[in-house]
């Protein structure tokens, strides 16, 4: 009854207002085009600009009109556009599809050339150094030499050289009249401005030369240069907004009403043609008030920010996003304009979906074995210290021996016995990489002369050297030519360098990965640390996470170090479980401390209380070598869940593994794993795109059979990578609990 009540209702009000405007003049509804002002369109009905006002209350005079905006116009039409008539105007149904299935092209042209010029290659010359001669980029070198995507630059190679017309030199972009002064708010992000001004990067790059394009960096109070917001000065505007609607077969007031929450009379008095044709009709394009969105302030605390990349369109991005297009448009009403390339949309700051937020710029998560270019040949330079010269190969038993007894032996013929296969793995999928190896034998003098005899700028990447002399020479070589250069073992030193990729995750990230994993998981338990004077720093940290925390003394003498299980005794609680953090890299502390706390884990069952009286586990935040010495009970450790921050985690028997041993007739030791892990990254990324700066800037974090690999850039100092596991000791095995 209430529904038939509700038709009633709607059909009374219908006729009414019919019966009350039958004889009301002939109204059009106008679809605003791109570059239409409100002169322009009065002039094609001959009627007066004020005319049209009267029944657009949500424009106003001096007001830019935006495009596939639907006005209601006054009288007949009698000036036809150039373009397709109006009866040939897409609905907003096709205007959708359109923007569905067409490809959207890059928002930054690239430009043309005036002509061309040849250039044979000289002996010696490198791509960098042709690039600088002619005041040319490497893409646009390779992009009319394609051979050169394939093979490295020879000698008498014949090229085909672009010329340009001269830039004009312009100090600002743009009218200054348009342009308005913008202070940078505490957690505002280029990102976040961007979609508030409803510009492009690349736009607000031009506005303001003096931010950097290296990093992504925008300090609070920084003033910017910015576009005025369209209608932002004139007086007395109103913001209520309209989205036009195609009605569809057998729509009727009721239905409008639940589904877009605007009442009958609202509907007809915004549409006059609907009074004028009887009722809405299939195909009708009318208006309907866009409900307004309280979005609060856009900063990284209430939203996430995405940059629209070229070729996208609706459907992809919904998918991805887990929402509907009208939920986007909602929070982005330039969408409505179209999806162009480089627009900053943003999102809900608890989104979701197939993607990676970092810094609350959202990345794509790009599938880099499906993103295969098998066009593109890498070429990477291994240096690695094999120290050929030391060994006599003739004699296997004292090889062994040396290989056992230097570490950087060890570290070399892992990783590059682990590369082997991930070349091999990379020539399977079709492929072909063209690769160097040298032996820098650990010296820099012989750095130095591989150095000079290769045309680093012809190479993708270098994978090495390992001591930090021949590595800082090698970044200082690679970087003339912007060649990146990764560093496959820790490597501390005073790099500045933005071309270093430091894979070995830092001590300060695995520390707080810890920390943050113990916070999230902490609850009601008692926490404790035992450190001794050379961690003092790590305690600190502890503490300032954790001001509650109990201290445990550490007695340290001279030949002697450990501490008093009774004050440790007191400190534990019997009600609740104990969580005891161990920093040290002494052995002897900390198999005591093992001991220790094992025995109070195994305190018999205690039948008044009906449980166990203490229950302790471990925590570190600095697995080091001390750790696993043969005088600490792994069976201890078991029992104590003892749990660390790791670079890596334990590998099962995979095609990895098994594609190894029956190169090597062996299992790879965590050398070999993080060899093969870290080259196939390298390889896949370059194979992606051949410059992995470039594909590190939206390329999130990337994970194989023992690492993973989340490259992040700090300034002028290279990238870092951010990504750790969380291992957990427990039933005598090694378990990755994050």
């Amino acid at each position: 009854m209430k529904y038939m009540f509700n038709q009633i209702y709607l059909i009374g009000s219908f006729c009414l207002l019919v019966s009350c405007t039958a004889m009301a003049q002939k109204f059009n509804t106008h679809q605003v085009k791109s570059g239409e002002t409100l002169e322009s369109i009065s002039k094609m009905y001959g009627v007066s600009p004020a005319s049209i006002l009267q029944y657009n209350k949500e424009i106003s005079e001096g007001q830019k009109l935006r495009s596939n905006t639907i006005l209601v116009v006054p009288g007949k039409k009698i000036v036809e556009q150039t373009s397709a008539p109006v009866s040939n105007t897409p609905t907003s149904s096709t205007v959708t599809s359109t923007v569905n299935t067409r490809v959207v092209q890059d928002s930054v042209k690239a430009r043309e050339p005036i002509g061309y010029t040849e250039h044979r290659v000289k002996k010696k010359e490198t791509i960098f150094g042709i690039t600088q001669m002619y005041n040319i980029t490497e893409d646009e070198l390779k992009k009319y030499n394609p051979k050169l995507y394939a093979s490295p630059l020879q000698k008498k190679m014949d090229l085909r050289i672009p010329k340009y017309r001269a830039p004009k030199v312009e100090e600002v972009v743009g009218n200054q009249d348009d342009l308005e002064k913008y202070i940078v708010a505490a957690k505002e992000t280029r990102w976040s401005i961007a979609h508030k001004y409803g510009i492009t990067i690349e736009r607000m790059l031009e506005l303001n030369p003096g931010l950097s394009t290296a990093n992504n960096y925008l300090s609070e109070g920084y003033e910017l240069l910015m576009p005025k917001i369209a209608g932002s000065t004139v007086k007395n505007q109103v913001t209520q907004l309209y989205t036009s609607y195609t009605v569809p077969a057998k729509m009727n007031f009721y239905r409008l009403e639940k589904e877009f929450g605007v009442k009958s009379d609202e509907i007809v008095r915004l549409n006059p043609e609907i009074t004028e044709r009887g009722g809405l009709k299939e195909g009708m394009i009318i208006r309907i008030p866009e409900q307004k969105v309280e979005t609060g302030e856009i900063n990284t605390d209430n939203y996430i920010f995405y940059e629209v990349k070229p070729k996208q369109n609706e459907f992809r991005l919904t998918r991805k996003f887990g929402m509907t297009w009208a939920e986007l448009v909602a929070l982005n009403p330039d969408l409505k304009d179209g999806l162009k390339a480089g627009m900053v949309l943003k999102l809900p700051k608890d989104n979701v979906g197939d993607f990676e937020v970092r810094n609350a710029l959202v990345l794509d998560k790009v599938n880099l074995l499906d993103s295969i270019n098998v066009s593109v040949r890498p070429k990477v330079l291994f240096l690695l210290p094999f120290r050929l010269d030391k060994l006599d190969l003739s004699n296997k038993e004292e090889t062994e021996k040396i290989i056992d007894n230097r570490n950087s032996l060890k570290y070399s013929l892992g990783l590059y016995s682990g590369a082997l296969v991930a070349i091999d793995s990379m020539k399977s999928l079709g492929v072909s990489i063209d690769v160097k190896t040298f032996d820098n034998q650990l010296d820099l003098a012989k750095t130095k002369e591989i150095l000079q005899g290769e045309q680093l700028g012809s190479y993708s990447a270098v994978f090495g050297p390992l001591d930090i002399p021949s590595l800082k020479e090698t970044a200082v070589q690679a970087s003339k030519f912007n060649v990146p250069v990764v560093a496959p073992v820790p490597a501390k030193s005073d790099l500045s360098l933005d071309n270093v990729f430091f894979s070995y995750t830092d001590e300060e990230v695995l520390w707080k990965h810890m920390l943050d994993y113990v916070e999230a998981n902490h609850k009601d338990e008692t926490l404790l640390i035992i450190a001794d004077e050379d961690n003092k720093k790590e305690k600190e940290a502890i503490i300032k996470r954790f001001p509650t925390a109990k201290v445990v003394v550490v007695k340290e003498e001279e030949k002697n170090i450990g501490i008093n299980r009774d004050k440790l005794q007191t400190l534990l609680s019997d009600d609740v479980s104990n969580w005891v953090f161990v920093e040290s890299d002494n052995y002897k502390l900390i198999a005591s401390v093992v001991s220790i706390l094992n025995s109070f884990n195994n305190t018999a069952f205690d039948p008044v209380l009906g449980k166990d009286k203490v229950n302790v586990r471990m925590f570190t935040t600095d697995m080091n070598s001390a750790f696993e010495n043969d005088v600490i009970s792994n069976t201890h450790l078991s029992n104590l869940k003892f749990t660390y921050p790791s670079v890596n985690r334990q590998v099962k028997n995979n095609s990895f593994v098994e594609r190894y041993r029956k190169r090597f007739g062996d299992d790879p030791d965590k050398y070999a794993v993080r060899g093969f892990d870290l080259t196939y990254d390298l390889l896949l990324k370059l194979a992606y795109n051949n410059s992995l700066i470039d594909v590190s800037r939206f390329i999130g974090e990337t994970q194989y059979n023992g690492n993973k690999f989340n490259y992040q850039r700090k300034g002028v100092a290279g990238y870092y990578n951010q990504s750790s596991y969380i291992m957990m000791m427990d039933d005598l095995r090694i378990k990755t609990i994050e």
